[in-house]
């Protein structure tokens, strides 16, 4: 059988077709917000386009049982019925900074993390939406659907909350894996726009006589899912955001979690434990001011010549959206090109190592192996250092392992040998 994985991440994204032996990319496409009246948005029609067309061309080529969509999570288009509101903001926007503090006036953070054990970013789902509901955008509004679910809409006119992509909203229960009604009610958002979750693997309905899958849509989720681990270990899905956890049984919603800002977000089958570190939006946001013109093989040269030795705090918030990173970075005193790219790669590094500390501590288990998927997979320069500051046995996968994930899942409906 022939299915389609499309994984659009916050930069990019890719139609990678299973052909019964081999993932085959068929399309790909570039991807970032847009400013917007003082505001960062993403396109959504241009989104849509592109996945139609990354579609039509695998559709072309191969007769295609089934597709599936991920993406990023926290953000979401809002529909009254059929009319979409617009802009769909994206999560580095800065519109929620005065919203934290008036939700957590209302719930203590404490309170939200035993809750839900999402981690704190002025960016999830629950501040963008209070936020929403105080400028009177969720008047009238029908439903609210992650960016993935939107995508899904369009193609087979079908609305649903997909659950993996639903535990990034800081609003699901995580004893009871469904939307926390009590939260909500708490927060005076409107009750209809939380339905009962749909589990990934699920049909949702056709588009062209293809069947449309909602497969693990949070693209986390995804990747974990198609890392093929030979024994228990540590993950590191290392793209734009690096994100470093590893599978529990159940989640972990006590204080020392909390304050180490873990998440406990939805898997298939199972709790991912973890923590998003900046990840290589350092490094990308160099490049664009720096050399744009160079691959980034180059930077990792450029990184490796220099014997720039100062550290940044890889998760000091005022890189989330910074108007210049390179500004940020010759602050911290680097002058030549190799001297930033080396600052951010050994920032990350060490990052990874703490996160890894606080992990263990709090989990009580030592791990040997880290596992490293994403583009992050294919530097052996930041694989090394991480190698150096963790003490971990690093396994780099440089595969597709999100699109891996997303055809993982939709091969598990059909009965498709694994």
């Amino acid at each position: 059988m022939y299915h389609l994985a499309i994984d659009i991440g916050a930069s990019s994204g890719r139609h990678m077709v299973w052909d019964g032996a081999a993932l085959q990319e068929v399309y790909r496409f570039s991807n970032g917000a847009d400013l917007r009246n003082d505001h960062l948005v993403w396109n959504t029609e241009r989104l849509l386009w592109e996945v139609k067309e990354g579609i039509r061309r695998a559709a072309a080529r191969y007769p295609l049982k089934s597709l599936a969509i991920d993406t990023w999570g926290v953000d979401y288009v809002l529909l009254r019925g059929e009319e979409e509101v617009l802009p769909c903001y994206a999560y580095r926007d800065s519109r929620t900074e005065k919203t934290v503090a008036a939700v957590h006036k209302k719930i203590p953070f404490s309170e939200l993390y035993r809750r839900t054990g999402c981690q704190f970013q002025p960016f999830n789902t629950i501040y963008q939406l209070c936020d929403d509901l105080s400028r009177g955008r969720l008047q009238g509004v029908t439903e609210f659907l992650m960016l993935p679910e939107y995508l899904i809409y369009k193609l087979t006119g079908a609305k649903i909350k997909e659950f993996t992509n639903a535990t990034t909203t800081g609003l699901v229960n995580a004893q009871t894996k469904e939307f926390d009604r009590d939260l909500i009610g708490l927060l005076g958002l409107p009750g209809q726009l939380f339905p009962k979750l749909t589990k990934p693997g699920t049909i949702i309905g056709q588009y062209e006589g293809i069947d449309v899958i909602a497969c693990a849509t949070h693209d986390t989720a995804s990747a974990v899912e198609g890392i093929d681990m030979a024994e228990e270990g540590l993950y590191l899905s290392s793209g734009t955001w690096s994100l470093l956890g590893v599978k529990t049984p159940l989640p972990l919603t006590d204080e020392k979690s909390m304050k180490a800002n873990f998440s406990n977000e939805g898997g298939v089958g199972y709790n991912r434990y973890q923590k998003n570190i900046m990840g290589l939006w350092l490094v990308q946001e160099l490049k664009k001011e720096l050399c744009p013109q160079k691959d980034f093989s180059d930077l990792v040269t450029l990184a490796q010549e220099s014997t720039f030795d100062t550290l940044v705090d890889a998760d000091d918030p005022r890189f989330l959206s910074p108007r210049s990173m390179r500004t940020l970075f010759a602050e911290a005193g680097a002058v030549e090109a190799g001297d930033f790219f080396r600052c951010a790669f050994r920032a990350l590094a060490v990052s990874y190592a703490k996160a890894i500390d606080e992990l263990e501590e709090n989990t009580g288990k030592t791990y040997e192996k880290l596992y490293i998927v994403g583009g992050g997979a294919k530097n052996e320069f930041l694989n090394r250092l991480t190698a150096e500051q963790t003490g971990k046995t690093v396994i780099a996968l440089p595969m597709e392992a999100t699109a891996m994930g997303n055809i993982h899942v939709q091969r598990k409906v059909y009965h498709d040998k694994i």
